[in-house]
């Protein structure tokens, strides 16, 4: 006999998925509802207006896609690609090679433009390397969660849009927790997911892009076979489910039937919107901003380093270095065993050298902040660290008090 589910209370503090506001939770017991119904219809259209703010954006296109953000990069990526098409993708970190790999997947033809993972690019090193290789596409990770590093765009956006290239970038780690400035930075299409800043459960994919790109989408439509004859296309993009030229129409008012939608997850999604922009979206970047000042203030004062070049870190992840001789997994289940507290570790070149503290969403509170780092001192003199005892929450105290 299968018993209820009994999940155990937990602060997360990784770098996604992270803690769901409780109005959002709250939201996703809505009575369901049938997805042309009219007030179902309307809350889509609020979605699709409020998705654009914390994008900084105009675009008339700027929706949900059903899955993680994962299918928001991959929507993206094919709904841009043709076989042989070149991709350039400045890797600075491991989610650079997810989307050389969809691209790849897509039958373009990648470069990888790489670099050690401890720093972002010198904008004019992409700028140049656009110029060498010509490609169609620039894909770029804004914020690398792997390392916790984030990437200028600025003169990187302008340079694609004065030479026709598009410019495709993940902002899933940055979108409602750091300035994302789609249009003003020249992004042809941004994408976001729910899971980190918007503080909804995983499940959805934010995505925005400008007339340049719906010129391209609009060129490779081809309507479902099921609803039409008519509209057959050589060109047609790869995927049925990701088809962005498809999704689109869905979510204007043409209402093309093309999926059954997420009735809850869009509930969640709308609450978490608008709780974003209630609380304002400057305010969010500075409670972002002002709780990983405490966090670093609370490592740096237990005496740890942080990895990676501190002057392009991102306010939402913090990479510390384990300190030499430490178990780095076994402070982490510690934490979580013990605690309740659960932190991450990092992939590839960087896998058992540094744990991750995520600072995201409704999880970048002040609590948890507190939580985490008591929890992180404790774990560390359990195991032998040779810490500052003591001084990691009052540091972190203190930078609460100086921005009272």
């Amino acid at each position: 006999m299968y018993s209820e589910i009994n999940a155990p209370i937990r602060t997360i503090m990784t770098p996604g998925p992270v803690e769901a506001h409780p109005r959002v939770l709250r939201a996703m017991g809505i009575p369901i509802l049938g997805q042309f119904d009219p007030a179902f219809l309307k809350i889509m259209d609020e979605v699709k207006e409020m998705i654009k703010v914390p994008f900084q954006t105009k675009n008339e296109q700027a929706f949900a896609i059903d899955g993680t953000s994962r299918s928001g990069l991959e929507a993206a990526l094919i709904g841009l690609i043709e076989p042989g098409d070149k991709v350039l993708i400045p890797a600075y970190g491991r989610f650079a090679y997810l989307l050389g790999e969809i691209s790849e997947r897509a039958k373009a033809d990648v470069v990888y433009l790489e670099k050690e993972w401890d720093s972002i690019f010198d904008q004019s090193d992409i700028i140049q390397a656009i110029k060498e290789h010509q490609p169609k596409i620039v894909a770029l990770i804004h914020g690398e969660t792997a390392n916790g590093q984030m990437q200028p765009l600025e003169k990187i956006g302008e340079y694609c849009q004065e030479n026709d290239v598009f410019f495709v970038v993940d902002t899933v780690a940055t979108y409602g927790g750091a300035p994302v400035k789609v249009d003003e930075w020249g992004i042809d299409i941004a994408i976001a997911g729910t899971q980190k800043c918007v503080g909804v459960p995983s499940g959805m994919s934010l995505i925005t892009y400008n007339e340049r790109v719906e010129k391209v989408l609009t060129s490779r439509y081809q309507k479902e076979l099921g609803l039409s004859k008519d509209f057959r296309n050589e060109r047609h993009i790869s995927s049925n489910y990701l088809d962005l030229s498809q999704l689109q129409r869905y979510w204007s008012n043409e209402r093309i039937n093309h999926h059954t939608e997420a009735t809850s997850m869009i509930y969640a999604l709308h609450e978490g919107l608008r709780l974003m922009i209630q609380e304002g979206i400057e305010n969010g970047y500075e409670r972002h901003r002002v709780n990983d000042e405490a966090i670093q203030a609370g490592i740096a004062a237990m005496g740890l380093k942080l990895y990676g070049d501190l002057e392009t870190k991102m306010p939402t992840v913090t990479p510390i270095l384990i300190p030499e001789g430490i178990d780095g997994e076994a402070v982490r289940s510690m934490l979580l065993n013990e605690f309740g507290v659960e932190i991450a570790s990092s992939f590839g070149p960087l896998q058992g050298k540094i744990w991750r503290i995520g600072n995201m969403g409704f999880s970048s509170r002040k609590e948890n902040v507190l939580h985490v780092l008591a929890a992180f001192e404790a774990a560390l003199v359990f195991h032998g660290a040779e810490i500052n005892r003591g001084e990691g929450v009052m540091a972190a105290l203190r930078v609460y008090q100086e921005h009272k």
